[in-house]
């Protein structure tokens, strides 16, 4: 993103399904890609990793040789794009879409960063663009003997706490042995959570903060919006509705409808609306019930968002190694990135990455967590090259060890245990092989 605290992520956004990622636009210089791949290596070298460190390691043969990376991702891939030819073992669909499906920049991109950052890895690609074909992707990258999945999408609606059917997939593939990187996603301003008692409730509406009923939103004329509530109160009903206002007036645009595409409490909007200004009320039963509701855009930020505990799915699943956004600029986490803590109380993001040495690597700029993902992905490939008998457990555990804190001392829940740092990462996975 770029200007604005959430930059231009809004107006980019991209919503498949269920199944959304996120990219902007962000003004920075950023390498072009390579046009001679003969020389893998080289080329990502020549091309301008925007690390030096990385360098170092690539001419010390930290390459990602015999590691296998998995990117799945809801644009596509362009797999004879410079960067990735000669690169690419396998490549699948598993939605309605092929492949090199148009948009594919925002896939491409993703299995750039691995192609640049571990540039003797082979690359399997999944393109996905619902729960089912993720999940789908997901089984064919593990049975192929991938090393590391990286899936820089979103899944919003899910459980916050990492359970459902997204999280579950992340979930078993640690547990198979492989490395599973998601990003926490961008949603700090766009999140708001609350539970449905007495304190939060007017006569069965929301209270979103004290004394008020509804919070504007802010973004362009496509909006989407995801209401969900905790499986003990799946037999309730709670909808959200979106208003036009000038002011005076209101009327009703849009109610949530039921989603059908998991077995999630959950209900969304999609909608085309006019330019103007709009707010979003937030209905349920006529008593309190102590439900834990949570509401997200992908494409609007709220007026009165809680970033915390705004991590989405694939995420919030236990065992996955999950990526916030880090500004190299202003050194400090960016102001979108998603926080925790998960809803189970976990501290949601493990680590965070530079998410724009490859923003160029797309016409409207690749930055945020599905950015920062690939190249933690990528770096885990590294480790994995330098000690490749690490279980997924320890690999993120030497990632976190070895990462520079940032904010607050210690791990917080906007940077993890700080930004990934990959010559570190390495020479704590040598010391581990050579012990």
């Amino acid at each position: 993103m770029a200007e604005t605290p959430r930059r231009t992520f809004l107006a980019a956004a991209l919503a498949i399904l269920a199944l959304t990622t996120a990219v902007g636009a962000l003004a920075t210089t950023s390498a072009p890609l390579p046009t001679d791949d003969a020389d893998a290596a080289t080329a990502a070298r020549s091309a301008g990793v925007g690390d030096e460190p990385l360098a170092v390691l690539h001419d010390r043969g930290v390459t990602g040789e015999n590691v296998s990376v998995g990117v799945v991702d809801v644009t596509g891939f362009d797999t004879d794009a410079p960067a990735l030819a000669d690169r690419v073992r396998a490549a699948r669909a598993f939605g309605s879409r092929s492949v090199g499906a148009e948009p594919n920049d925002h896939g491409t991109a993703a299995a750039t960063v691995v192609a640049r950052m571990a540039p003797e890895s082979s690359l399997y690609l999944a393109h996905v663009d619902d729960v089912d074909s993720y999940r789908r992707a997901v089984a064919w990258l593990r049975a192929s003997g991938v090393d590391v999945v990286v899936a820089p999408v979103s899944f919003y609606g899910q459980p916050g706490d990492g359970s459902g059917p997204v999280g579950d997939v992340a979930r078993r593939t640690v547990e198979s042995g492989t490395v599973f990187v998601a990003p926490a996603g961008n949603l700090a301003a766009s999140h708001w959570h609350g539970t449905y008692d007495a304190a939060g409730t007017d006569d069965g509406t929301v209270l979103f903060a004290e004394g008020y009923r509804r919070t504007a939103i802010r973004g362009p004329t496509d909006v989407t919006l995801w209401l969900s509530w905790d499986r003990a109160h799946a037999d309730e009903d709670y909808t959200a509705e979106l208003y036009w206002t000038n002011g005076t007036a209101s009327r009703l645009v849009a109610r949530s409808q039921p989603y059908p595409g998991d077995d999630v409490p959950n209900e969304r909007i999609v909608a085309d609306v006019s330019p103007g200004r709009y707010f979003v009320v937030i209905r349920g039963p006529a008593d309190p019930t102590g439900a834990h509701l949570r509401l997200v855009s992908p494409t609007h930020e709220f007026q009165r968002a809680r970033p915390r505990g705004s991590v989405v799915a694939p995420g919030t699943a236990r065992r996955a190694l999950t990526i916030g956004a880090y500004d190299e600029r202003t050194d400090r986490v960016e102001p979108f990135s998603s926080r925790g803590p998960t809803a189970d109380g976990r501290t949601g993001v493990d680590v965070v990455a530079p998410d724009s040495q490859f923003a160029g690597l797309t016409e409207s700029g690749f930055v945020g967590s599905s950015a920062a993902a690939p190249y933690v992905g990528a770096v885990a490939a590294l480790v994995l090259d330098a000690d490749p008998s690490l279980s997924p457990a320890h690999v993120e555990l030497l990632l976190e060890l070895s990462a520079r804190d940032v904010g607050p001392v210690g791990v917080d829940t906007a940077s993890g245990h700080g930004v990934v740092d990959p010559a570190s990462a390495v020479a704590a996975a040598n010391d581990s092989a050579t012990g």
